[in-house]
Parts: structure tokens; sequence; C-alpha cells
């Protein structure tokens, strides 16, 4: 969508040129149209205003009403989701969550996605992703202590794929190397379902004080709204508006609609903010992310329950000629808005430039309850927030339900001729391969607090700076933080996918001994439009619910992105989860390195052999068919208070959940990671499942654990006091992972296959 014409420059020789004018603009039905508006949605806005609105109040209409501002579609069902507990000090509804951790501290967390924006322009759209989220962290005063993201890709064989591999995990490394927030983990896959949209979800936790926890309504009558950060350009106008609708092929003509990021004036403005929030000059602050300008004041105002007033040619602008509207709907990054206490600003302003960052007072709170914008003294736009915001659309969509698929017994599934072969081709494939290659681009080692590397545990683990002995506080405590979805198994059976992607990243966070807290999620669904469509988002939604409250896992943050699709061809249902846990003893963590041999192994809970939508069924037999795995909640939390309890008795070595292909992966990706070899009596341990289905199936609530000989009676006995059973495997050893006599493969045939994969695709070898 282009902008308004600008209006011509004035002439004449005074010293003092007039102020630039407004543009008049016709409202027609088809710009209304060209806003996203519906006609039964412009028919309110005619009841709101009880006039028709100029072009500035359109588009401000226009971007608060979208599907990415207003969620219009999601509302009715994401008021269905568990967003309570004892721990949570902030739930939905501002910037980020905010969960208590103890000692007066508190985890700030929140993901969100740019996946429109990445998809156009991949290194701009993710660096942008990441910025977004920093901000939506630190404007809560935490001070962010890791990024994480989780990526979808279409598929590697597509000519765009490595183009947008490549741009954005530069870009998101980029961002965050430069702002000094370590990138911790993440997911990457790729499906041809992805390749017209792929998927950027950035997800940032931070700590603050529990008592200091900033919040964004604004309030007394008359304090000044404060701009601060970057100067406000035209990169991002209408880029809600874009990130609410489908793709077709002229795509690449919404590249204006990205924004361009600058992490070091974000490092600025961060470190800016920080220090005028240690002290009392801040009443509300908002940071300006997507409809800029728009959404920071509304929201502030609405929160509130006051107006706001903005003198919008006092705006640092960056560009010449800019308009109201333009202002209005830049999404430029790296800004923030604020409402002051009275005689606050030369304060504020004096941190803001000695940080070398743009302030200005550009209005006040008001009693209106309005917003009103003025352009050189000159009435620009009138609109009262309440009726905007309240009125805002609220859909109940159609919906179908997905049609169950039937459930594939194992023994209707194909055993391999070659056991080893079979392994190493699911190693090696491009869901399972080694990560390497990007997060090596990622500094996540930066503040030293970050305790396993990506992939040495089920979650990433950063340890709480300021804890453990030399602080007087006793041990050291680390968060566990991890990302997770299961697409596929969303696709056959959304509520089953929506159970799992929650109970997976519980069960990833519960691995390393952390106890789960609370989960952030990023909702990415094609055209909600589509009852089809429709219908997947509610599954997992119902689905997602459940094991939030089952496994005391409540949603305090979220983001969700529509319309991904292109020509009417979805992505596969992705609602991604972002977990936080908290350990209380970082030394007492363990990670999924098998740290020797001698060890034993045990497979923690019930395995049938489930292949159904399995990665073994997938990629060594092309099939994408079946049930997907169901999960059984009370046997989730059995088996997680479990190997919780295990770990903080110290009875286990190494841990890890079972997911993408089944155990013989599982023990894999252990061994690999150690360094060190191990071996299984596949035919003691399946009983009657058969040896492909034992060693492939993706069955859930399960956990592979390596514990030293002395520990394995008090183990044995506490998992048949919890219920939970734990079945011998083996030993480790050597340098080979033996499966019974069925295959043995040498760690460096696995680790070559496992490494290969990546690398040789960016260079274009595979």
């Amino acid at each position: 969508m282009s902008s308004p014409p600008l209006s011509p420059a004035s002439s004449g020789s005074d010293s003092k040129p007039a102020p630039p004018a407004v543009p008049a603009v016709e409202i027609t039905d088809a710009l209304v149209a060209e806003h996203g508006l519906t006609p039964g949605e412009y028919r309110t806005v005619l009841e709101i205003m009880g006039r028709t609105p100029n072009l500035t109040e359109l588009g401000i209409f226009s971007v608060m009403w979208s599907e990415h501002c207003s969620y219009k579609s999601s509302r009715v069902w994401l008021k269905t989701l568990p967003t309570t507990g004892p721990q949570v000090i902030q739930g939905p509804g501002e910037n980020a969550g905010v969960i208590d951790i103890g000692d007066g501290e508190a985890a700030v967390f929140k993901i969100e996605s740019h996946n429109h924006p990445s998809f156009i322009e991949p290194y701009q759209g993710a660096a942008t992703g990441v910025g977004g989220i920093l901000r939506d962290v630190f404007t809560m005063g935490a001070r962010p202590i890791a990024n994480l993201n989780a990526l979808r890709f279409g598929e590697p064989e597509h000519p765009k794929t490595r183009h947008l591999v490549s741009g954005v995990v530069a870009g998101i490394g980029g961002y965050g190397n430069c702002i000094g927030v370590p990138t911790v983990g993440g997911e990457v896959n790729f499906h041809k379902a992805y390749n017209g949209n792929i998927l950027v979800n950035a997800m940032t936790v931070g700590i603050a004080k529990a008592d200091k926890i900033f919040y964004s309504a604004a309030a007394g009558i008359g304090n000044p709204v404060v701009y601060v950060g970057s100067k406000t350009g035209r990169d991002g106008i209408h880029g809600a508006t874009m990130a609410s609708a489908e793709f077709s092929e002229d795509s690449e003509e919404k590249r204006p609609t990205v924004q361009v990021g600058d992490p070091f004036t974000e490092k600025l403005l961060l470190e800016a903010c920080l220090e005028l929030m240690a002290t009392d000059a801040i009443v509300a602050i908002q940071d300006m992310g997507a409809a800029g300008l728009t959404s920071s004041s509304v929201e502030m105002a609405d929160k509130g329950g006051v107006g706001v007033r903005l003198d919008l040619e006092r705006v640092p602008m960056r560009e010449a000629g800019m308009t109201p509207y333009e202002l209005m709907l830049s999404e430029s990054q790296e800004r923030m808005l604020m409402v002051l206490k009275p005689g606050r600003e030369d304060e504020a302003r004096a941190i803001f430039e000695k940080w070398e960052l743009d302030f200005a007072v550009i209005g006040q709170v008001t009693d209106t309850g309005a917003l009103e914008l003025f352009w050189h003294g000159e009435k620009a736009a009138r609109i009262p927030v309440a009726p905007l915001v309240d009125a805002s659309p609220m859909y109940e969509r159609p919906w179908e339900a997905t049609p169950p698929r039937p459930s594939i017994a194992p023994d209707e599934v194909a055993a391999p001729d070659d056991y080893a072969d079979a392994l190493v081709r699911l190693i090696g494939c491009p869901d399972l391969a080694s990560r390497r290659w990007i997060w090596e681009q990622y500094d996540h080692l930066i503040r030293g607090e970050t305790l396993q590397p990506p992939g040495a545990a089920d979650s990433a683990i950063v340890r709480l700076a300021g804890d453990g002995p030399l602080s007087g506080r006793g041990p050291q405590k680390a968060l566990a933080v991890t990302t997770d979805c299961t697409p596929r198994y969303c696709l056959a059976d959304p509520e089953a996918g929506g159970r799992q992607a929650v109970a997976e990243a519980w069960r990833n966070i519960t691995a390393t001994g952390a106890t789960p807290l609370a989960l952030t999620n990023n909702m990415n669904f094609g055209n909600p439009e589509r009852p089809r469509i429709m219908g997947q988002f509610v599954g997992c939604v119902q689905g997602m619910g459940a094991a939030a409250s089952a496994l005391d896992f409540p949603v305090v943050s979220g983001n969700v992105s529509l319309y991904n699709e292109t020509n009417g061809e979805a992505i596969l249902p992705t609602p991604v989860i972002g977990g936080v846990g908290l350990i209380q003893d970082a030394d007492k963590a363990v990670g999924l390195a098998l740290p020797g041999p001698g060890l034993k192994l045990y497979l923690l809970g019930e395995t049938t052999g489930w292949l159904g939508q399995s990665l073994y069924r997938r990629e060594l037999q092309g099939h994408e068919d079946g049930a997907p795995p169901p999960v059984d909640l009370e046997a989730e939390r059995l088996a997680g208070a479990l190997v919780r309890e295990l770990i903080d008795k110290r009875l286990v070595a190494a841990s890890h959940d079972l997911s993408d292909g089944g155990l013989a992966v599982a023990l894999a990706e252990m061994a690999m990671a150690g360094g060190v070899g191990a071996s299984i009596d596949v035919e003691a341990a399946a009983g009657d499942v058969p040896p492909h289905a034992f060693l492939f199936g993706e069955d859930q609530a399960r956990y592979c654990l390596a514990a030293a000989p002395r520990c394995a009676v008090e183990l044995e006995a506490l998992a048949a006091k919890a219920g939970v059973r734990a079945t011998p495997l083996g030993e480790t050893g050597g340098d080979a992972l033996k499966l019974g006599d069925l295959a043995t493969i040498s760690l460096a045939t696995l680790e070559t296959a496992h490494e290969a994969w990546l690398p040789g695709y960016m260079q274009g070898e595979m």
C-alpha cells in the first residue's frame, strides 16, 4: 500500500516557512478496503466518529483493528487459556508476562513473530523481530538475559529456502550479538508447507526486581508524554496491516513495509531506560512496536482510562515532509513512549542525551478520554479511545473440527532392512541434523552465565547473576528456557498437537532438573476465515489449555500470527511454546550428554511403539499419515515429578526427553554429545513391542536417563513408588552405539551424518 501523497513544499521568501499542510484525501470505499477494514467494520467507525474520518484517523482504525493488533479472530479462544497461578505476577495484557522466581526477583518473558517481514526481507525481518521482543521485555524494567527462537523454513529443495535460512540466521545473530544478549536456544524445521511463508518467532527472557515492574497505563492529568530513542522515518508503514493479510505473487512489493533495525541504538536505549527506571520518574512506559506511535499511545491511554494529546511536529524525524498519517503509522525501530512525573523532564532528558538518544516531550495526558493529534497547532485527528479499543472487532469465526486420522499399529509399519542405515539417515535428516552451523553464528556465551551450550541439554540453562555463596544468598539459581512445537502432530490432530507442544516444552525443562513455571505461546496459523484453518486454531488452543492446566504451566504472554499462507496454501498449524523453569541450585542441573562409561541406562515411561506421524515413517518411508501419539497428562505429571526428584537427589548423570525419532535418536544424541558409546538389549527391553517400533516410536511422557550403578537401586525404588515404569536398557561405554543384535554404529559414523547436512546444504553441496 502506498503512502498518501505529500504536500508540495512551500514557496516564498519568508524566513519562517508555513507549516506543511495535512493533505486532504477523499475517503472512498476503495481506500477503506485498501486499509483492510470490512464494510461492517467501517460502519462501526462511522458510528464511533459520528462523521467521516480523515486519512490519519482511518489509518489509526486500520492498524488498531488489524488482526495483528486486535486479535479479532483469536481473542474469544485465547480467553479460555489458564493464565493465573501463585507464581504469576503479570499475565497476558502487558508487554510481557512476569513470574515470581523468589528472592525478590521476577522473570519477564514473551515470544513474538516476525513472519511476513522475514519472508520479504530475511535479514532485517529477523533482526527487527529480535529487537522488538527485547523491547517488550526491558519495557517492563527487566534486563534481558537470554534470547531464543523458533524457525520454520520450506523444503530444502525450494529455490528460496537457502537464501531465507542464510538471511534469517544472520539477522538474528547480527542483532542479538551486537546488543549483548546471548542467543541460547531454539528450534529449526523444514517442510514444504512453509515454502511460501516461513516462520520466525523470537523469544526474550529478562530479570527484574519483583517490586519494580513497569506497566503501560498512563496516569496523571497534565503529565508529560515523552518520546525517546531513534528518529521516526517511513520504514514499516502499514507493517501491521501487511502482517494481517495473506501473501500472493506480489509479496516482494511489500518490501517497503519491512522495518530497519539498529542494534547499537537499541543497546543505548536499553541502558538509558534501565537507568531512568532506577529513579521514580516514570509513570508509564510502552515500546513502539507494531503500529508504532498509534498503538503505544492508544494502549497507554486506554489502560489508564485517560486521554492523550500529541503535538506531532515535535516527534523527532529523520525524513523530510513527513505527515501525521506517516508519523502515527511508522514502525521505525528502537523507540519508546513514556509518561513522566511532572517536573522530571530535565532529569530524564539528561539521561537520554548522555546515551546520545533523541528525547522529546511530544504531548500530555488529558482528561478528554480521546487521542487528540495536532500538527503545528492545527487539529489533525481526534478519536475517542474507549470506543476505539472496546469496539474493536471480535469474531467467533465458523470452524470445522479436523477429521480424526486412523491409528497405525506398530506391526502395520515395515521394519527397516538395515537398522544402522535407518538411524544414520534419521540423525542426518534436515529436521534432526546438527544446528551447529546456526548456533555458532550466535554469541551464546556473552554475559558468562550460559551453563549449557546449545544442544547440550533439552533446555538452555542460564544462571542468574548475583546469586550464589558470594552474594550471601546460598546456591546459585538458574533458569531453564526452551521453545517447542511439533507441527505435523498439530495438522493430524490439533487438540493432541496442542497438548503435545505444551507437554514437550514442560518435559524439556523438567529433563534438566528445573521446575516448569509458566509459558508464552506464538500461535502461527493460516487464514482464520477458512473454517478448516480456524478449526486447527481452536483445537490447538483447547489442547494447550488442557495441558497447561494439568501441568500447572500457565500462559502469561503470547502472540498470534494468522494469514500465514500464500495463494491459499497454508502453513502447518504451528503453536510454538516458549517455556521457563527454575533450578534452585544450578549445580544440580543435568544435560543430555553421557558423561562417561559404566553408567546404567533407563527408559522412563510406557512404550507402545507409536509410529503414526513419526519421523521414521516420514523420512524413511515417505508417509505423513496416521494419528499422532496421544498425550496422557497424568502420565506426564508422574514421570516429570519423578525425573525432577531423581535429579534433585543427584541420582541422574544425564537426562533426555524422547521426542522426534524416539529412543534410538535420543540415545544417539546422548552418545554424540558425550563422546561415549552405549549398548542396549533391545529384545529384553522391548518386550512385546516390535523392535523397530520400540526404537523409533514417538510415545510421549518418556525420558532416557543415565545413572551410576550405585544409584540404580534407589532410582528403581523411587520409580516404583511413583508408579512410573523404569525399564533397564543397558549401559554406556565404547565408541559405538549398539542396538542389541540389530545394529552397531560407530559414533564417528553418527557424528559425520549428524554434522554434515546443514553446512553442506548451505554451501550448495546437498
